[in-house]
């Protein structure tokens, strides 16, 4: 099984336009509600591929009670942790002439210590049936940014690998607990090395190379760097790749980096190399982006762009 932590789910509305007026009145074609925030987004991905999980977190008010049914009418197992606060919304704005999306994200509830200590019980039972963590996020109000450095040293003592998808102090931290995976976006690693890692042409791959690296020194086995449509950069021991697809798709990119979460966690699970690991993310990476909605895709396009998916692999890591 497959333990996903979700401390700071949401509702997330997406709405479909066709050109986006900023400063009048939009008439949505399409609109989508859907339990969201990242670790939800991993495991919807992960469910539809066919893997066992279960989700661990926290959810309030009636915002929380949404989240709750909607998954449970998804078919997705969950067991939360119910707080005073309520569970954050989020709003995606695609923007279908420009082929834009703008994402509007509410801060989380504030979770109490008793309610956090209550969800800790939770996660440390879970661990004893699990194969891997995912860590994914952000934390709500009044959590430590060391949270997630916690419990992944608490899945490390229950012999539990972890995947960390986090940004900022909670990426800082966490990785230091040394992770099996981190999965930075290149914002994320931009913060961390604390310089552009970027041309105007895209991503200076050597300067992501070097940054990866610097990364991994911190603790973590393995960092992959989600590049957009540039692809992924893995630096792991045993070995560097850079995996691209074989074309840019266009649409939705919220939600993306979930679903190549999604395809590491269970490609560590599965025991795949790593060149496999990285084709199956890039391809439901780039399959979710076809799809109207984050942490949803068709298995026809994950067939096409895994056909299609080029992993090169570079100097050693």
């Amino acid at each position: 099984m497959i333990l996903i932590v979700a401390l700071n789910p949401a509702l997330d509305v997406t709405h479909h336009v066709p050109g986006v007026d900023w400063s009048g009145v939009n008439r949505p074609t399409a609109v989508h509600a859907r339990p969201g925030g990242k670790g939800l987004n991993v495991a919807r991905t992960l469910r539809s591929i066919g893997a066992e999980i279960l989700v661990v977190g926290l959810v309030g008010g009636v915002t929380g009670e949404s989240v709750r049914s909607a998954l449970s009418e998804l078919g997705v197992p969950a067991a939360f942790t119910p707080i005073a606060g309520e569970t954050r919304r989020t709003f995606t704005v695609v923007d279908a002439d420009r082929r834009h999306a703008a994402l509007f994200n509410e801060p989380g509830p504030p979770v109490a210590p008793a309610e956090y200590a209550e969800f800790r019980v939770m996660y440390e039972n879970a661990l004893a049936t699990s194969r891997a963590v995912v860590l994914s996020g952000s934390l709500p109000q009044c959590l430590s940014p060391g949270t997630y450095a916690e419990l992944s040293a608490l899945a490390t003592v229950a012999g539990v690998p972890t995947l960390l998808d986090a940004h900022g102090e909670a990426l800082l931290r966490g990785a230091a607990a040394r992770p099996a995976i981190v999965k930075p976006n290149l914002a994320e690693l931009e913060a961390f090395a604390g310089r552009r890692l970027s041309t105007p042409c895209g991503a200076d791959k050597r300067a992501v190379a070097l940054a990866a690296q610097e990364l991994r020194a911190a603790g973590p086995q393995a960092v992959v760097v989600s590049l957009g449509a540039d692809g992924l950069w893995a630096a792991t021991d045993a070995g560097s790749w850079l995996a691209v697809p074989p074309a840019e798709v266009t649409g939705n990119p919220t939600g993306a980096g979930d679903a190549v979460a999604a395809g590491l966690v269970h490609g560590l699970v599965l025991g795949r190399p790593w060149e496999e690991r990285l084709r199956h993310a890039v391809a439901l990476g780039a399959a979710s982006v076809s799809a109207p909605v984050a942490g949803e895709f068709q298995h026809a396009d994950y067939a096409d762009v895994l056909a299609g998916v080029a992993v090169n692999r570079a100097e050693a890591g």
